[in-house]
């Protein structure tokens, strides 16, 4: 694996600007933890983004044996388009708004308090589902590698960068499989390590095109692999 290593950002060099390198996002996991091997069975926790950085995530915390945790953030969409966002909340209840957007949008007040309210009850209601009341583990003097499926505009990832920053990780590191190169600079600046296996520059940039089989996961898949994944690890950790 020839990775080659910028500033914070790490790559795989012979996959830059290609398409299709990942059969899917189990592939794309295994991947990242050939790129991560030096935090192997440290004391380090996956977090991973649902509900598409789950898979990319378990496969990566199980290779490296790690324990997995989520991190749920979700961007707030515009009241005529469910799949473009100006703004994210995350499951600490961190917000931030692309104020740069706002101007073009034309929202009303009342368009910007339903939507922001909106988004909280669905990230409120998505913690609830995956982590059922319990609280986030204690980070303090621990690594966190947050997982997300991809790196697009990369505004709802640094929203959870923010939100895990305020749990006083010792080293925070973020893996994504895909991610444009236009942005991966910003992220990069706001954490310790940025490991992206196939960065893509150009004028167009689409998560799905680094994979051959891409697809919405189901929440309530993704709930099962994570609690499936937990289960294993901490029979894993107690031994026959």
């Amino acid at each position: 694996m020839n990775i080659l290593h910028r500033g914070k950002i790490f790559e795989i060099q012979n996959l830059r600007d290609k398409v299709r390198v990942f059969t899917g996002r189990e592939h794309a996991g295994r991947v990242l933890a050939g790129m991560l091997d030096a935090y192997r069975e440290t004391d380090t926790m996956v977090l991973a983004i649902p509900s598409g950085g789950v898979p990319v995530g378990a496969v990566l915390a199980e290779r490296l044996h790690l324990p997995l945790e989520v991190a749920v953030v979700s961007k707030i969409t515009l009241p005529w388009n469910s799949e473009a966002g100006y703004g994210a909340v995350a499951f600490d209840g961190t917000v931030r708004i692309n104020e740069e957007l706002l101007p073009v949008l034309q929202l009303s007040e009342m368009q910007k308090s339903e939507g922001l309210e909106k988004t909280r009850q669905k990230v409120a209601r998505r913690v609830l589902k995956f982590r059922e009341s319990i609280p986030m583990p204690h980070l303090g003097g621990r690594n966190a590698i947050l997982v997300d499926d991809g790196l697009a505009s990369g505004f709802t990832l640094l929203v959870a960068v923010a939100a895990v920053r305020r749990m006083y990780p010792e080293k925070l590191v973020v893996a994504v499989p895909t991610g444009s190169a236009e942005r991966l600079p910003k992220v990069a600046r706001e954490v310790d390590e940025l490991f992206c296996a196939n960065v893509r520059g150009g004028w167009s940039f689409a998560v799905a095109e680094a994979y051959e089989h891409w697809f919405d996961l189901d929440e309530e898949d993704a709930v099962q692999m994570v609690r499936a994944y937990q289960k294993r690890f901490e029979q894993s950790r107690i031994g026959p």
